[in-house]
Formats: structure tokens, sequence, C-alpha cells
């Protein structure tokens, strides 16, 4: 071999990528990731309200079960309707677990029943949508939301209700 063509062996551009390369495709990964992650998480909770709306829609249908039978709305949310002290026999939990419920007021002609994230999970994070609540007052029913210690929207526009 030649010594001309030894040296031009010797300059052929070298292949690959320069860590000045990588570095920017990380960034880019980076930053793709963080526009994307929030918008994911979002997707996945509003998906897994699902639970709450199937959890609420039991204890409606349930609460009317009950008032045919004993002419008002009940209160007791877990007491078996055999007990000494009857009720609707309902976990206080939804299906998943992702929410506690409660029947926070009943009487003859309505009821207010909340369902309520469950710390430590994803739901916990689900801002205005924290606690979902379904009122009956008088055949009129009202479908709210609210974070975790503010007042309930049941505005028609309540982004947490798909109706």
């Amino acid at each position: 071999m030649t010594l001309p063509a030894i040296r031009r062996r010797a300059r052929a551009p070298a292949s690959g990528f320069t860590s000045i390369e990588m570095m920017m495709v990380v960034a880019v990964i980076g930053i793709l990731a963080a526009l994307a992650l929030p918008s994911f998480l979002d997707a996945i909770r509003k998906a897994r309200r699902s639970d709450a709306f199937a959890a609420l829609t039991a204890v409606q249908q349930a609460q009317e079960r009950w008032r045919s039978n004993h002419g008002a709305y009940t209160t007791a949310l877990t007491a078996a309707p055999s007990a000494s002290s009857p009720g609707l026999g309902l976990a206080a939990t939804s299906g998943k677990g992702l929410y506690g419920l409660s029947i926070d007021a009943a009487d003859a002609t309505g009821y207010t029943v909340t369902a309520t994230a469950a710390s430590g999970t994803t739901q916990a994070g689900d801002g205005n949508c924290r606690r979902l609540r379904v009122r009956l007052d008088r055949g009129n029913i009202a479908y709210g939301s609210a974070d975790a210690g503010g007042d309930f929207d049941e505005s028609a526009g309540n982004r947490c209700w798909a109706q």
C-alpha cells in the first residue's frame, strides 16, 4: 500500500454521533415527555372517573328500591338490609377502590351521595373532579364536582360529568 492511500483512509470522516448530538436528542425527548405526561395523566384520571360514576349509579338505584319499600331515602349505606338497623348494604368504596362513598343527607324528598377520591391514588390529584356528587331534591337531580374542600359546581358546563 502506498503512502497516499494510507493518508486518504486516515482522513475518512468518522461515522456515529457526537456527544453534543446525543445530548440534543435527550433534551428533545425530555421536553416532549414533559409536555405529554400531564395530558396523559389527565386522560387516565378522566377514564378512572367511571369507577365513581358506576358506584354513584349503584347508590341511586339502591336508594330508589329503598324508598319504594320505606317511603323515604336512607343515610345507611353499608348496613345490610337484614340488620337490626337496616341499610342499603353497599360497600363504602367504589368497585376499584379509587373512591370512598358517603350518603350525606336523606329524607322523604331527596338525598345527597358523594364519591371522594381515595388518598394515595391517582384520582386524589384530579383537581376539581376530586369529589363527585349526585343530589336528588324533589325529583330534580343535580350532578356536581369539587376539589378537596371547595363548594360543589353543579353547573351544566361541569367538565367532570360527561352529559
